[in-house]
């Protein structure tokens, strides 16, 4: 499976951003976003199911992130909202056959997107 992430840039602190993603099939039970920024480990952003279209969020994204899909065009998008300076970050998405108790490792995945870096000034 081939991901193509988009829509990262630059925003100020409280504004709003969106991500795309595209996969060329739609294969696994996962698609999910995470994040790193420099010097930090990568970290869980939020996850959907393709079936049933469950969300779940990290913490420090729940409230102001929101994921959504588009079956029709295998794409997954992430609109950010209130983003704050510490959102700054290279975001990637990534596709598996993840599980209820694994979806927010990134070893749950096995195809990930090139990563788009959104910068966040305040």
């Amino acid at each position: 499976v081939q991901l193509q992430a988009s829509g990262g840039g630059l925003a100020q602190a409280g504004g709003s951003l969106t991500l795309s993603c595209a996969a060329s099939r739609r294969t696994f039970t996962f698609m999910a976003w995470f994040r790193q920024a420099p010097g930090k480990e990568r970290e869980f952003v939020g996850a959907i199911r393709w079936n049933g279209g469950t969300k779940y969020y990290a913490d420090s994204v729940k409230g102001r992130f929101t994921i959504s899909r588009d079956n029709a065009k295998n794409a997954v998008y992430l609109l950010m909202n209130n983003l704050k300076p510490e959102d700054t970050a290279v975001y990637s998405c990534a596709t598996g056959n993840a599980i209820l108790s694994s979806f927010k490792s990134k070893e749950s995945y096995s195809s990930w997107g090139q990563g788009t870096q959104l910068t966040v000034s305040s």
